[in-house]
């Protein structure tokens, strides 16, 4: 191909992705109400909830944990994420509570993160599911123990299913997997069990009659306003997504943040975590904004990124490659998803007058 050419077409092709990104929606100003945000998560998301509660815990009222252990458990080493944090061994054990306390009060002393004793208002739900041999129960018992000497024992939840595999529990998927599975998308059905509206209900107190979800009321944004660097820089996707039911339109309603797990982003399954997981459902009847922000499969350099990021199955970042902060109010994945809760909270459009 002459030089030229090969110019001229690589031209075409960065107007192009200009373009686009010009062209993506931005995140509305809904006057959201952020008093006691909730948070919840699945295998890495579940990390990331924990994280975002811990560092925001004057924020955050409460977190449900699917598949999750410790804050900060892999101190920043991938290696020990694989060991201590997933399948720990003798030698290899996940932090006590008195070592994960350790290190919150080390990055709150440092100004990293809020004062622990933001955590004590919050309410926060466990689940583990019997046949999960991603995350080990050790893992899960770690967090709980830490749990429990930090809130009121009726604010924390713990649920287990004993045939459960490694996934969001759901039945809203349209195509959910068997109960003990542990396979893409990650979304089982276990009989009438519904994650979401369990853990909603724990953190929110009683609920309406769960609705039906519209795909109308399901918004696309554009992430790259809310990040410290590129999005592609931070193995995040470009676009996330928002659930907007009708009554929130004209502002006031709550703010759930929904965070995929690994293998789970819109990237890999489509909608299948933002539409099949079971949130939205418990959304339209309890004037609830559910944010689902999302991350993209990364290993090495990418296309329009000078840094070297190793996220092959499109993790939340709770080892590290994104860099040390990563569980402080610093981290800039953290960073992205509050700068993305102020946007929602503020006042909404009414609109212009001659």
């Amino acid at each position: 191909m002459p030089p030229k050419l090969a110019l001229t077409r690589f031209s075409a092709l960065l107007l192009a992705l200009v373009a686009t990104a010009a062209d993506a929606a931005p995140l509305p100003a809904l006057g959201a109400d952020l008093s006691g945000v909730t948070v919840s998560g699945v295998s890495s998301g579940a990390y990331m909830a924990t994280q975002f509660q811990i560092a925001h815990s004057t924020l955050v009222g409460g977190a449900g944990i699917l598949a999750g252990g410790p804050y900060d458990c892999a101190e920043a080493s991938l290696l020990r994420a694989l060991r201590n944090c997933t399948t720990p061994g003798s030698s290899t054990p996940p932090p006590t509570p008195t070592r994960t306390l350790e290190r919150i009060r080390s990055h709150a002393t440092a100004g990293r993160i809020d004062p622990v004793a933001g955590l004590r208002d919050d309410r926060v739900w466990v689940f583990s599911g019997g046949a999960d041999h991603t995350v080990d129960r050790a893992v899960v018992d770690s967090l709980l123990g830490f749990y429990r000497q930090q809130i009121p024992e009726d604010a924390l939840r713990f649920v287990t299913l004993p045939t459960a595999g490694h996934a969001m529990i759901s039945v809203a998927s349209p195509k959910p997997n068997a109960c003990e599975t542990s396979e893409a998308p990650f979304i089982n059905r276990c009989g009438d069990f519904d994650a979401p509206g369990e853990l909603l209900a724990h953190l929110l107190g009683p609920l309406q009659p769960r609705g039906t979800a519209s795909a109308r009321h399901l918004r696309r944004f554009d992430q790259a306003p809310y990040t410290p660097l590129a999005p592609v820089d931070l193995s995040l996707a470009d676009e996330a997504l928002l659930y907007v039911p009708a009554a929130c339109e004209s502002g006031g309603c709550k703010v759930h943040v929904a965070f995929h797990g690994c293998r789970q982003g819109e990237e890999q399954i489509g909608l299948g975590f933002v539409g099949g997981a079971g949130y939205n459902e418990w959304a339209e009847t309890n004037r609830l904004l559910v944010l689902y922000p999302q991350v993209r499969q990364r290993s090495g350099f990418a296309w329009g990124s000078w840094r070297w990021v190793y996220n092959p199955k499109g993790c939340w970042d709770w080892w590290g490659y994104t860099g040390n902060t990563y569980p402080t109010r610093e981290g800039a994945q953290i960073r992205a998803v509050r700068a993305m809760l102020e946007k929602l909270a503020e006042p909404p459009a009414t609109g212009t007058t001659d």
